[in-house]
């Protein structure tokens, strides 16, 4: 059994280096911290969590200051990756550090994973990387304290839309009450994590309501946002997290499409209630899950707009 390798491996490694994907949202932070929060109970003397940035509401997270931007050494017994289905998808200044590692571990749960690890824990069933880090811990007979737990709701809150999504199962809800049981405010990490907003944040919401287009008969919609938007309304990471969503609130729309630029072009994020928007993506090198997927593509503002929307045009019933 894979966790019981996993669980042996750790025994023996003394180091760790925890990544996630680039710009994490709240299931790659909760669940890295999860893990750091496990290791740190085990008495372990190096835990790296390292990420260039992260979104400041995920600073209520128990041990957050075990996040830190650069490694404190150069070669790791043990890296573990979450919530990332190719090692591209971390930042490129930490992948020496994986590559690097006496063992690498990764527990994830996108569809097209690569199983670069030497163990592997993949579920694409499961909705979060932190349920199935909930489901293994007892396995692992790791205890899932107080601060665990706050992590990995904070994961579960944030990668079912607060449980809104087709994703969730009765694990879910099974997990949130245990949480409930062991102190955890859930209702207060969802307040924090999905209904608070910067003033920053709800400008660049509000300016990317105001640039959204109905398109093929009001199936498609598609807004944008450029670097110079975001400088202009001091926009912080992950704060435009939440935009990719709001195309599919709207009755009778299929798919929604959110562009924003970065310094290798434009990333764009689809979402999608029904349709497999995995599919879309992997035509322009990218990938993600059913119904929310994200590629990059190095082009003008007119021409990605163009490309996805003739692509998209053809998954459509």
């Amino acid at each position: 059994m894979t966790l019981d390798e996993i669980i042996k491996e750790i025994n023996k490694a003394e180091t760790f280096v925890v990544l996630a994907h680039e710009n994490p949202d709240g299931d790659a932070m909760g669940s890295t911290l999860a893990i750091a929060n496990a290791l740190k109970n085990m008495g372990k003397s190096t835990i790296d969590v390292l990420f260039k940035e992260y979104p400041a509401i995920f600073n209520m997270l128990p041990n957050i200051d075990l996040v830190k931007k650069e490694a404190s050494i150069s070669h790791y017994d043990m890296a573990i990756v979450l919530d990332c289905p190719d090692t591209k998808r971390v930042s490129s200044i930490y992948e020496e550090y994986i590559e690097n590692a006496k063992v690498i571990v990764q527990f994830d749960h996108h569809l097209r994973n690569t199983m670069f690890g030497d163990y592997n824990v993949v579920n694409p069933v499961a909705p979060a990387c932190a349920q199935i880090l909930a489901s293994s811990f007892p396995y692992m007979n790791i205890e899932i304290t107080q601060d665990i737990a706050t992590c990995l709701i904070t994961g579960i809150i944030t990668d079912t839309g607060g449980f809104r999504f087709d994703s969730t199962t009765t694990e879910t809800f099974e997990f949130a009450g245990w949480a409930l049981s062991k102190g955890v405010n859930v209702s207060k990490i969802y307040k924090e994590v999905l209904m608070t907003k910067s003033k920053s944040q709800f400008e660049a919401e509000k300016l990317a309501v105001s640039r959204l287009e109905l398109l093929e008969n009001d199936k498609i919609t598609f807004t944008y946002m450029t670097k110079e938007d975001e400088q202009r309304l001091g926009v912080k990471a992950g704060e435009l997290d939440g935009i990719a969503t709001i195309g599919t609130t709207i009755k009778g729309v299929e798919i929604a499409i959110f562009a924003h630029e970065r310094d290798n072009g434009f990333k764009i994020s689809f979402r999608s209630n029904r349709i497999d928007v995995s599919d879309i993506c992997m035509l322009f090198g990218g990938g993600g899950h059913k119904l929310a997927a994200g590629c990059t593509i190095d082009a003008s503002i007119e021409e990605v707009k163009k490309a996805v929307i003739e692509e998209t045009k053809k998954h459509l019933d």
